[in-house]
This record gives C-alpha cells, sequence and structure tokens, in this order.
C-alpha cells in the first residue's frame, strides 16, 4: 500500500509540473531584408529550432526594416518553416514605415495581437506603434480594450498570464501606463519586450511590480546571431540566451512576483475634449461649416458636429485610416489605406463613388480650385473634385507619400520616402525638379513635411536633422542648418515672414523667411524635453501652436517670445494644429483617440 501511495503521489506531483511548465522561443529584432546577413542566420535558426523540445515560439516584433510587401513576404516565407505553433507581433519597423500602412500584417498573419493557452498559461501579446508617423510607442485603443476582455475571460481557474509587446512597460509607449493598469489586474508573471536589442531586467516603470525583461535580437553585437529561450514553471521565469551552434547560456532569471495590489494613479486632465473615440485616432481633422471629419485605426470615417460632439455618421472601409478626410466641394473624400479613395456624401456618410488604386493612401490630400491633390503609394494624383475624374497622374516615385503637399500658383511640391522632394506643374502633373539631401536612406529623407513655401524659397526639415532652404525656381539647395536638432514639425507664420519649427530639445526655433541667408530670430524653450511628434507648427491670430509627443499643445506668443499657456490634452502624440477654414478656430486631434477645441 505505502508503495502504490508513492507512486501516486510521484504521478501528482509530475501532472502538476507539467501544467506549470512551458518553454518559449522568443524572437524579437530580426531586421531581415532580403539577401541580408540577418535573412541568412535566421534560416539556420528556424533550423534549430524545430529540432528542439520548445513548446511555441513567440516573433516580437521587428522582423523587417520598413515594413515593406517585399520584406514582409519574404520573412514571413522563413518563418513558416518553423514547425512549432508560433505567434507572430510587428514591432516600429513595420508600423512607422510600410507601403501599405500596416494591413499587409494583417493580410499575410491574420491580426497584430494574439492570445494562446498552454498549460496553465495564458500567453498575449499586442501591437505598438508609432503609427505611420515618427513617434513614441503606442497602444491602439481597441487593443487595450481587447486585451483587458480577453484576459477577463481566460483569467479562470489560477491560470496565469505571460504578456508580449515590442515596447517595454516604460514611457517608450505613451499610453503605458493604461497598459500597465490593465495587466494589474490580472495574474502577469513577465512582460517580454524587444526593441533596445539587449537583455535587461526591470520593472514596470511607476506600477513597479510587473517583473519585465528585453531581450536579444538576432544580430546581437558583431554577428553573435540568436534568440532567446524563455523557461516557465512553477517557482521562476529563466532565459537563456541562445547563440547559433551552441549551447544555451543563463542570463539572469528572477521568480514570479504576482501584482498584490491594484493602486491606481489618477490623471488629472485639464481641458475637456469635444470627442472620445473608442479607438485610436491617427489622422488630423476635416472641416466644413457645421462638420468635423476624421478616421480611426479600426477603418471607419468618421463626422461629429462641431458645436455637439454628437457623431452624425460612420462608415466603415476595410483599413486603419492614417489620412484626414478632404472636404472637396459638395464631397468629402477619405483616402483609405484599404487602396481607395472614397467620395462620400458630407451629409448622410453614404458613399457615392470608390476609386481602386494600387496601393494604400496615407497622405493627407489638399483641396484647391475645384481640384484634389493627393499622394499615394509610388504615385502623385490630382483629381476633377467636380467629375471625380482623375486629370493627371505623376507615377515616378518610388516610394510613398505620408504628408500634404503644398499647391502655390502652378507649383504642387511634396515629399516622399524615396529620399526626395518633388515640384511638379500643377497644370500637368510634369517634373519641374526633385531634390535630396545628399543621403540615399529612406528614412532620412522628407517624407513627412508640409514644405513652407514662399515666393522664392521653399523650407524643410527632415529626420537628418537640417532645416534647408531651397531655391523654388531652380530646386537648387540654398543653405542648409543644423544648429539644432530639426525633425518633421515645421511650419509659418500667418504673414510668411517666419519659419517655425520644433526641435527633438523641445524648442520653437524661428527664423527670418525674408532672406536668402539663415537668419535664426529667436529660440523658445517650450518645456517639453525630448521630442520628435511630427507635428505641423500653425500660427493664428498671433499665436503659435506646437504638439507634442505627450498630450501637451503649447501656445507661444511670437511677439514676445514666450509660452503663453500649456494645453495638458493628454497622454498621447498630438496629430496636428487644426485651423478650421470657415471659422478661424483651432483644434487638435490625439493619437489616444480624442479631439480638442482649443480656446485662447
Amino acid at each position: 500500500m505505502k508503495i502504490r501511495s508513492l507512486l501516486v503521489s510521484i504521478v501528482i506531483l509530475l501532472t502538476s509540473f507539467s501544467l506549470n511548465a512551458i518553454r518559449i522561443i522568443v524572437f524579437a529584432d530580426l531586421h531581415v531584408l532580403p539577401g541580408n546577413d540577418c535573412e541568412k542566420n535566421l534560416k539556420i535558426a528556424v533550423e534549430e529550432i524545430n529540432k528542439s523540445d520548445a513548446d511555441l515560439v513567440v516573433i516580437n516584433g521587428d522582423l523587417t526594416n520598413e515594413g515593406s510587401d517585399e520584406e514582409l513576404s519574404n520573412v514571413k516565407s522563413i518563418l513558416d518553416q518553423i514547425k512549432l505553433p508560433q505567434f507572430v507581433l510587428p514591432g516600429n519597423h513595420e508600423t512607422t514605415w510600410s507601403q501599405s500602412a500596416t494591413k499587409t500584417i494583417f493580410d499575410l498573419w491574420g491580426n497584430d495581437r494574439f492570445v494562446t493557452e498552454f498549460n496553465n498559461y495564458i500567453i498575449v501579446g499586442i501591437a505598438c506603434g508609432p503609427y505611420m508617423k515618427m513617434g513614441d510607442g503606442h497602444i491602439k485603443q481597441e487593443d487595450l480594450h481587447w486585451l483587458d476582455e480577453t484576459l477577463a475571460k481566460h483569467c479562470t481557474d489560477g491560470k496565469q498570464v505571460i504578456s508580449f509587446n515590442h515596447y517595454p512597460l516604460k514611457k517608450d509607449l505613451d499610453n503605458y501606463d493604461d497598459y500597465i493598469r490593465i495587466l494589474r489586474k490580472y495574474p502577469v508573471i513577465a512582460h517580454i519586450n524587444g526593441h533596445y536589442h539587449k537583455y535587461e531586467k526591470y520593472v514596470s516603470e511607476n506600477f513597479g511590480d510587473i517583473n519585465c525583461m528585453m531581450v536579444r535580437s538576432l544580430d546581437f553585437k558583431n554577428g553573435n546571431y540568436g534568440y532567446t529561450i524563455m523557461d516557465v514553471d512553477a517557482d521562476s521565469v529563466i532565459f537563456h540566451n541562445k547563440q547559433l551552434g551552441k549551447d544555451p547560456v543563463r542570463v539572469d532569471g528572477f521568480a514570479i512576483s504576482l501584482p498584490t495590489t491594484n493602486s491606481d494613479i489618477a490623471l488629472k486632465m485639464l481641458e475637456k475634449n469635444l470627442y472620445a473615440d473608442s479607438a485610436s485616432v491617427f489622422t488630423r481633422l476635416g472641416f466644413d461649416k457645421k462638420t468635423i471629419y476624421f478616421g480611426n485605426s479600426l477603418g471607419y470615417a468618421k463626422a461629429i458636429d462641431k458645436k455637439s460632439g454628437k457623431l452624425l455618421w460612420s462608415i466603415p472601409t476595410g483599413a486603419s485610416l492614417f489620412a484626414r478626410p478632404v472636404v472637396a466641394g459638395k464631397y468629402v473624400v477619405i483616402p483609405s489605406a484599404a487602396k481607395e479613395l472614397l467620395w462620400v456624401n458630407p451629409k448622410t456618410g453614404e458613399i457615392i463613388q470608390r476609386n481602386a488604386s494600387d496601393g494604400a493612401y496615407v497622405a493627407d490630400g489638399v483641396y484647391k480650385d475645384n481640384a484634389l491633390y493627393i499622394g499615394g503609394y509610388n504615385k502623385f494624383e490630382k483629381w476633377d473634385a467636380k467629375t471625380r475624374k482623375l486629370i493627371w497622374r505623376y507615377d515616378a516615385l518610388n516610394n510613398y507619400c505620408q504628408a500634404a503637399p503644398v499647391v502655390d500658383g502652378n507649383d504642387v511640391i511634396f515629399g516622399a520616402w524615396d529620399t526626395y522632394l518633388y515640384c511638379l506643374d500643377a497644370k500637368t502633373g510634369q517634373l519641374k525638379w526633385k531634390w535630396n539631401n545628399g543621403k540615399s536612406r529612406n528614412q532620412l529623407g522628407p517624407g513627412n513635411v508640409v514644405p513652407v513655401v514662399t515666393r522664392e524659397r521653399i523650407y524643410i526639415v527632415a529626420p537628418d536633422r537640417y532645416m534647408t532652404s531651397i531655391d523654388r525656381k531652380t530646386g537648387e539647395t540654398i543653405w542648409r542648418n543644423n544648429e539644432h536638432k530639426y525633425r518633421e514639425s515645421l511650419g509659418c507664420s500667418e504673414d510668411g515672414t517666419r519659419v517655425y519649427a520644433k526641435t527633438m530639445d523641445g524648442e520653437l526655433v524661428a527664423v527670418d523667411a525674408t532672406t536668402s541667408e539663415f537668419k535664426k530670430l529667436w529660440v523658445v524653450d517650450l518645456k517639453l524635453g525630448y521630442e520628435h511628434a511630427p507635428c505641423i507648427v500653425a500660427e493664428k491670430d498671433g499665436i503659435v501652436y506646437a504638439g507634442s509627443r505627450r498630450g501637451l499643445v503649447v501656445a507661444v506668443n511670437p511677439k514676445t517670445q514666450s509660452v503663453i499657456k500649456t494645453f495638458f490634452l493628454g497622454k498621447s502624440e498630438t496629430n496636428g494644429i487644426d485651423i478650421d477654414p470657415t471659422s478661424g478656430n483651432v483644434y487638435t486631434s490625439l493619437i489616444e483617440g480624442t479631439i480638442f477645441k482649443l480656446n485662447k
């Protein structure tokens, strides 16, 4: 009898252990391009994994460099060779630069988030931004709702949660506190992230009770290729650095530490918002006399009443929206990432016409003289807003357009993510000139800046951290200045005599636009600290407005060169400073889904 009891005890012990043990292969920061060394070594890693005793594989973001369709299809063809269950999340390199406006992620993998159960564990992952422009990481509002609902459904009978995201649970994410608040409601034993290409143990920022671990990149310092093996059981979470062809080496492990409190931090909102969406909002705002138009991350184009904020209509478009709706005569035109231009009745939301495209639209359009000017993927177009017919198409671009063009006189001036700034003939669509800053890397070009155009000159800023003045007639460089860390945030005074640029140090720099020489007029510290939101700077009625990556809009008096007021609107990036052409009122939208009217 004693022997039988002992055997039963051993069986129970082994069963309990198996229900509380899991081995996960974690890839992060693959950065695979067709033909590069990462591609070659990923194939070797897949062969190793298929011979291992792991239970599943998580690919935790930055699969590629630019998130192009070619790069994504290529890396998927390799990952498809993995025989274990695999779960894929995009990283900032898939969401910041994407010719499909992130739609290809869904087309190839079906979603950009996942949940699965294995033994006693719930493994869950959600995507992060920035989305289609430089900014901090951002968790979409609909993903936060989904995460809460999903964990509430699955967290039963003592099950524990392992969380994945490309970003750490720190201020790298603009809405990290919302993310953490949800995770802390459930028994999360670990959060795993990549992004920094290194191993680092830490605890969640400001809510220091979630154990977190950054993990290595595929290319881990000087050709050391490999991945991470994560062993979880009832007592510990242990990480091993697995270099290709070598035995795994243990990295600092840490014991499970479940959250013991659900205390919260109350955030004070100093302004009441006009509208709050249930999803994220990546677009700027379009206006007519009574209505505001925008789009959300679930792909719905929406119209709200200016005064009441009441939702007037909402129509699905099939993919996340990044370009603002354009009020074009008697239509509202919705540029869609689902590769369409939608011509919509502004009163009812009825779709009057669909124009199919061979690429996503993510750039803001401009309506002028009964025509719509808009950039797309590998092209720029002019449409007749009365007949809804194409007038001309310039198709010699080598990547997509993201920012709005400037249409002035017979010039159409815009940038693309192929390193060039273009000037086209507004009547014919013929190229007048194109300009390059001398860099061959797409991400350093003027792909997401609205140029400032004067009678004789054009001004731009770009991720190469220069402000540049260009001869409007010839396209020749007049001067380039890098005294400050300029990026993609630019604007001008109402009278056209000053160019304003917000810097990466949170400054507002004013430059004289009346002279051919570089002449700095003044600098104001906006008290924003490190800053990279590509939000345009705008002046209205003698006040200059600049938006930030963390929900702040700063109003500056250009006469006294001083900050008048800082609007504390939220925690995520401002999409733009939008001046209503029908009233002159100033509005802004935040990625977290809120819309504000800024009172003087």
